[in-house]
C-alpha cells in the first residue's frame, strides 16, 4: 500500500501557478504560467528506495563491456541518495519563465525566455533522450543577452524550450501516434501560438530527428535549422553497415574514418537500449520506474555519457549534479516509461540515415555543427548530400553528444553563427 501512495505523491508532485511574467504575444488566453514543485514526499520515497536498493555482484570484467560498473555506479547512487540536493534543480528551473499549453490533448511544458534586444531570432531548442530542458539552461543566458557574454547584440534570440510529450513537466501521450513527425507539427503549434511568424529550430539526439521533421514539413515561419546531430549516412553507406560491411567503394578518407566508426560503434552493442526502448518499452519502464539505481544505471548505458567519470572529476561538465538533476527529473515526473515509447513510436528508424529522415526533401537552409566527442561526426561531404540547402558546416574543437550541457559558451556561439544569414 505504501508504494501506491508514494506513487500517487509523485504523481501529484508538480502543480501550476501563477508568474508575474505572463505571455503578452500569441494566444496568451491558451498558455498558463507554471511553477515547478516537488512534495517532500516523493523526494523521501526516492531517498528511501536508494537506501533499500537491491545490487548486483560486481562485474567479471575491467571495462564497461558488461553494462554500468558496479563501484562508481553504487558510489554516484549512495550520493544521490544522502548528499544530492533536487531543490537547487527546481530554483533552478523556476528562476527562467515556464509555462505550460495544451495541444492536440497533451499539456506540453516549455521555458520561454524573451531577450530585451530588439529584432531578437525566436528559436525552439529541443532536447533528446535522456536529457531535458536542463540541458540548456546554460546557454539561456548567452542566447538572449549576447552582448553580457562577449557578443553581439544583433545575435541576440528569444529562447523557447519545450519538454518533449511523455518527457518531465509536459503531459503523457494517452495514445498512440506520437512519433517525431507529430512532435514536429506540435512545436509547430506552439511557436504559432506563442506569436512568432519568423523562428529556426535546433536539435540533436531526439531533438535533430524533430527539427528535421519540421524542416521536411516546411512549417509556417520556419527559416532555417541548426543540427548538432545530423542524418547524413548516405544509402549505399547504410546498406553496407546493415550487413557488416565492407565498406563502398570509393569512400574518401574522412569517410572511411567514419564508416569504420559507425561499424565499430554498432558492434560493441552501444545501440542495445534503441532496441530494448523501441521493442519493448513498457517492459523496460517497469524497472526504470521502481528503482532509482536501474534508472541510472541504464541511462547512463547511453553512448553520450561514454566519457563521463560519474562525478569523479570536479571540473568536467555536466557535473555530477547536474546529471542527477536530469535522472530526478525523469524520476520524480515518473516519466521514464513515456519517455521511452518515442523509440517505439519511431519503429527502429535510425536517426542516422539520411534516407529514413528523407533528408532529400528539406528546401528551407540547414546548419550543421559536429562536435569531436560526440558518438557519431560525419563528414561535411555526407552532410552536404544530405542537405542540399547546407548554409553552414563546422566542426568544434570540443564538446560531445549534449553539447549545450558541456560546452554552453561553444554552444551558444555556434547558434550565433549557424544563424546569422537568416535573420
Amino acid at each position: 500500500m505504501k508504494r501506491f501512495s508514494a506513487a500517487l505523491m509523485i504523481a501529484l508532485a508538480f502543480s501550476a501557478s501563477v508568474l508575474a511574467d505572463t505571455p503578452s504575444k500569441g494566444d496568451a488566453k491558451l498558455i498558463r504560467p507554471f511553477h515547478a514543485h516537488v512534495s517532500d514526499a516523493a523526494l523521501a520515497d526516492l531517498r528511501h528506495r536508494i537506501a533499500a536498493t537491491r545490487w548486483p555482484d560486481q562485474e567479471t570484467v575491467t571495462d564497461s563491456s558488461q553494462g554500468a560498473k558496479l563501484a562508481p555506479l553504487h558510489e554516484l547512487v549512495q550520493y544521490w541518495g544522502t548528499s544530492y540536493n533536487w531543490r537547487k534543480a527546481e530554483a533552478k528551473l523556476n528562476a527562467l519563465p515556464q509555462y505550460v499549453t495544451n495541444i492536440d490533448g497533451v499539456d506540453i511544458h516549455f521555458i520561454w525566455v524573451r531577450s530585451k534586444r530588439p529584432n531578437a531570432l525566436p528559436v525552439i531548442l529541443t532536447h533528446g533522450w535522456p536529457g531535458s530542458v536542463l540541458e540548456f539552461t546554460k546557454v539561456v543566458g548567452p542566447l538572449t543577452d549576447p552582448t553580457a557574454y562577449g557578443g553581439n547584440a544583433a545575435d541576440a534570440f528569444d529562447v523557447v524550450i519545450p519538454s518533449i510529450p511523455g518527457y518531465g513537466f509536459s503531459g503523457k501521450p494517452t495514445g498512440t501516434g506520437w512519433d517525431p513527425d507529430h512532435i514536429a507539427r506540435v512545436w509547430g503549434t506552439l511557436m504559432q501560438r506563442l506569436g512568432y511568424t519568423h523562428y529556426v529550430a535546433q536539435g540533436g539526439d531526439w531533438g535533430a530527428l524533430i527539427t528535421t521533421a519540421m524542416a521536411r514539413q516546411a512549417l509556417p515561419g520556419l527559416a532555417g535549422i541548426h543540427l548538432n546531430l545530423p542524418a547524413t549516412i548516405p544509402p549505399d553507406v547504410a546498406a553496407a553497415l546493415a550487413t557488416g560491411g565492407p565498406a563502398p567503394a570509393g569512400l574518401s578518407e574522412a569517410e572511411r574514418a567514419t564508416f569504420d566508426a559507425v561499424l565499430a560503434f554498432s558492434k560493441q552493442g552501444n545501440s542495445a537500449y534503441i532496441t530494448m526502448l523501441g521493442a519493448r518499452p513498457q517492459t523496460i519502464g517497469y524497472g526504470l520506474t521502481d528503482s532509482p539505481a536501474f534508472l541510472a544505471a541504464f541511462m547512463l548505458g547511453h553512448p553520450g555519457f561514454a566519457g563521463w567519470k560519474y562525478g569523479v572529476n570536479s571540473q568536467q561538465t555536466p557535473t555530477k549534479d547536474e546529471v542527477l538533476d536530469d535522472f530526478s527529473l525523469y524520476w520524480l515526473t515518473n516519466s521514464a516509461a513515456s519517455s521511452g515509447r518515442l523509440y517505439w513510436e519511431n519503429k527502429g528508424k535510425s536517426p542516422l540515415f539520411a534516407a529514413a529522415q528523407r533528408t532529400n526533401e528539406i528546401s528551407l537552409p540547414v546548419a550543421v555543427t559536429v562536435f569531436p566527442e560526440d558518438v557519431y561526426r560525419p563528414p561535411e561531404t555526407w552532410a552536404r548530400r544530405a542537405y542540399h540547402n547546407l548554409i553552414y558546416f563546422h566542426e568544434a574543437d570540443k564538446g560531445g553528444h549534449f553539447a549545450a550541457w558541456e560546452q554552453p559558451k561553444l554552444f551558444s556561439e555556434e547558434l550565433r553563427a549557424a544563424y546569422r544569414s537568416l535573420r
